[in-house]
């Protein structure tokens, strides 16, 4: 009879990469070692590290970490997809973000990361119709981490927040695989209108820091959205668009702005005149 599959049969690299650099800070840094050990090291899985470490940090009085920690790997046992989409947000921080030497740091450190991981355990639960719990969850999300997504978005893999702080993806937001989005970025409505009414942001897009993106409007495939902007109408795919209100001044100046990161553009002649989107 062939042995029973266990965790640590499964090879994944991403978690023996984590561990290694674990195991080198705890005997590098002893302040460090028994987060270090409880973390990451004494786990057996990324997903049973991520969910102890966020438990940690969204547990209060009323809603203890052992519980919140049965929760979050509840989520993960029962939709594997989950797993899936947190190595490919952590490998994004990693390629995406020069700060980022390591990838147990954002798995430590990097609360953007954190907030959205916890976004993906409140989707969740308001896909299996615990709403109450799911918004309870997005609040605490908000409080620890100032990052407000609503547990109905819907967002795809290989997400990148950079730094976190301030960013708010409304109820009816789509956010395809790939996308980068800097602090301050506010994926929101227009007013009270009901319905479908919050922005779809298409693959590989990269939106700067303290952008609004407002209304359910469309930004295309490998799009770039300029630092400060308010975005009021669909931006083509491969185009740059910044100001308030936001107007085209260019292409997105790579195929892929997401992964690159390149906030700088050109609005000079070569780039024709501004026009309205």
């Amino acid at each position: 009879m062939s042995q029973p599959t266990t965790k640590l049969a499964i090879h994944d690299p991403v978690w023996t990469e984590i561990r290694t650099a674990a195991a080198a800070l705890a005997a590098s840094e002893p302040v460090l070692a028994s987060l270090l050990y409880a973390t990451v090291l004494n786990q057996s899985r990324l997903e049973d590290s991520l969910a102890y470490l966020l438990s940690q940090r969204l547990s209060t009085v009323e809603t203890p970490a052992l519980a919140m920690q049965q929760l979050i790997e509840a989520a993960f046992q029962d939709d594997p997809d989950i797993g899936a989409a947190l190595r490919c947000d952590l490998v994004a921080v990693y390629e995406r973000d020069p700060a980022c030497k390591a990838l147990l740091e954002p798995l430590l450190y990097f609360k953007g990361f954190h907030a959205l991981q916890g976004y993906r355990i409140a989707n969740w639960l308001l896909r299996r119709g615990r709403r109450g719990l799911a918004l309870y969850l997005q609040s605490r999300i908000s409080e620890v981490f100032d990052v407000d997504i609503n547990p109905a978005a819907r967002i795809g893999r290989g997400i990148f927040i950079d730094h976190g702080a301030g960013v708010v993806v409304g109820e009816t937001a789509v956010i395809e695989d790939g996308v980068s989005l800097l602090q301050g970025v506010s994926l929101g409505g227009t007013g009270k209108e009901t319905g479908d009414r919050h922005p779809k942001i298409r693959k590989g897009v990269l939106i700067g820091a303290g952008a609004s993106v407002l209304g359910n409007i469309e930004i295309g495939e490998c799009a770039r959205i300029g630092a400060g902007s308010v975005v009021l109408a669909n931006v083509p795919a491969h185009c740059t668009a910044a100001g308030v209100p936001a107007k085209i001044v260019g292409c997105a100046g790579s195929d892929a702005p997401a992964r690159d990161m390149q906030q700088q553009f050109d609005c000079g002649e070569d780039n024709g005149p501004l026009r309205e989107i």
